[in-house]
Order: C-alpha cells, then structure tokens, then sequence
C-alpha cells in the first residue's frame, strides 16, 4: 500500500528541551490513523512540522514522494495537506460560511497579473463553484441552520464543526485533525466521530487525527501510533497498540492494568443506551 505521507526520523528542539526524537512512521492512502500518548508527548508537534507550523531539527517529512521538510507553510494546502487546530483559529466575527470559503481561498485563480482579465471572463463562473462546493460541505456537517450565523456566537461543539468544515473546504487529500472532539459532550462527539469516519470512507481522505478520547479512537482508526515523551513507543492496529505493555505504563504507570476496556466504545455505549 502506497504511503501518502512519510516521516522519518524526525526530532525537534526548542533550545535544550526535546519535543521530538527520531520519530519515524508512515501514513497509508486511504487510511485513518490516530496519534496518541499522554499530555506533552508531542502529538501536536509532529502535526505542527507536517503542516510547516514547525521546522525539524532532523529529519525528513515526504508527502506522496515529494520532500516537503523544508516547504514553506503556506505552500502545503496546494499540495493537498489540511488542518485543524486544536484551539479553535476561527474568524469569530465573520459568519459560518464566509469561514468556510476562505478555505478555498489557494483554489482561487485570478492573481494581481489576470485579475483584470479574468473579471470579464470566468470569475463568476468560478465563485459560483466554489458556492456550490461550501454547500455541499455546509449539508454534509448539517451547518444549514447555522450558515448565516456569525461564527463566535456558536457553542463550542458547532465551532469545531466549523472549524473541520474550513478544512475540507481545501479539499486535502491528506487531512490532520488536531484534537477535532475535545471540549465535547457525548453526543457531540458521537456526531464527529461519525463525520471523521464519513470523510474517510465517502470523501476518500487519508485521515491522520490525534485524539484523547481512546474509546472513540479505538473504534474508529485503523491503525495507532503511541507517543510517549516525544518518542515512538508502539504502532500497529488497536487493538496490539492496546495490549502493549508500553502503552499501559506511559499511561497508568503501570504494566498488568487495561488502559480502556475494548468493548466499550461508542457503539457499544449507544447500543447500551
């Protein structure tokens, strides 16, 4: 299987303090894969050098081949790379779908040189696309009630909606979701789990998503990375990942301990329910 996204050897530091040491893993087409690993274990430090928020001390990041460790930032949606944060980065004064359209923002093709030009010829035909794209993901996060809505007004579960449908507006091939279901209640979460799975299976996006909630990760990724003081300690699929011994100790200290009991995940509990 072909590896969307490759990182190797990767280590970051901030002066003395290490967030990352020689981190190396693969991300598949089509796949859904989750990182985890306790409070300050680096997860969102490894997003932060895919997406050129951060520069590696060493190493190298590939993305379908091509060697994006040096990329400039900005240059990284053309390539079909999106992102959410995991604090909100919305603009809280403008309306639902005006954030959602500035996600389509580096589609855009009229530049300071055409611009002129392309006003008198495709411009119109071009925002009506665009138009149509934000409403097709505006109905898929079920955001209608909400559209006109200006964003900071919105609880905090319909913002991080916002926030993924701003994400998707890039259309990425490769899509990292930094802690898309913190803050939520149950059933909020149960909402996004079901988006995220959506966009998988539906819209065809390798997902990369580092999440707390194990009970949703266990059920819903294909395979897990664990890190732990910004080193890799386990990768495989859920349930290998959950029986490592590892695992457990860099969670609970220690080593004959379950970190979550398997059957309980959100099937399971809506099923109970």
């Amino acid at each position: 299987m072909a590896h969307t996204l490759e990182v190797r050897g990767v280590s970051l530091r901030f002066g003395g303090v290490r967030a990352l040491t020689e981190v190396s893993f693969g991300v598949n087409e089509g796949e859904l894969f989750s990182i985890i690993g306790p409070n300050g274990a680096g997860k969102t430090s490894i997003v932060n050098c895919i997406s050129g928020r951060y520069k590696p001390t060493e190493g190298e990041l590939f993305y379908r081949g091509k060697d994006i460790t040096g990329l400039n930032p900005n240059a990284r949606p053309s390539l079909g790379i999106g992102r959410t944060f995991q604090n909100l980065a919305l603009f809280h004064h403008m309306s639902v779908l005006d954030n959602i359209m500035v996600g389509r923002h580096h589609l855009l093709k009229n530049n300071f040189i055409t611009g002129s030009l392309y006003w008198l010829t495709g411009a119109r035909r071009e925002e009506l696309e665009h138009r149509r794209k934000v409403e097709e993901i505006i109905d898929f996060l079920d955001l209608q009630s909400v559209r006109k809505a200006t964003a900071g007004t919105l609880p905090y579960g319909l913002r991080k909606r916002v926030e993924l449908a701003r994400a998707m507006a890039l259309e990425p091939q490769l899509i990292l979701l930094d802690e898309p279901m913190a803050g939520m209640n149950f059933e909020e979460k149960e909402d996004m789990a079901r988006y995220i799975v959506d966009l998988n299976e539906e819209f065809g996006m390798t997902v990369m998503m580092i999440e707390h909630d194990m009970g949703v990760v266990m059920d819903i990724s294909h395979r897990v990375m664990v890190l732990d003081f910004g080193r890799k300690i386990a990768e495989g699929d859920p349930a290998s990942v959950l029986a490592d011994p590892h695992v457990k100790r860099a969670y609970l200290g220690e080593e004959d301990e379950v970190l979550v009991d398997p059957d309980d995940t959100p099937a399971s509990r809506e099923s109970a329910a």
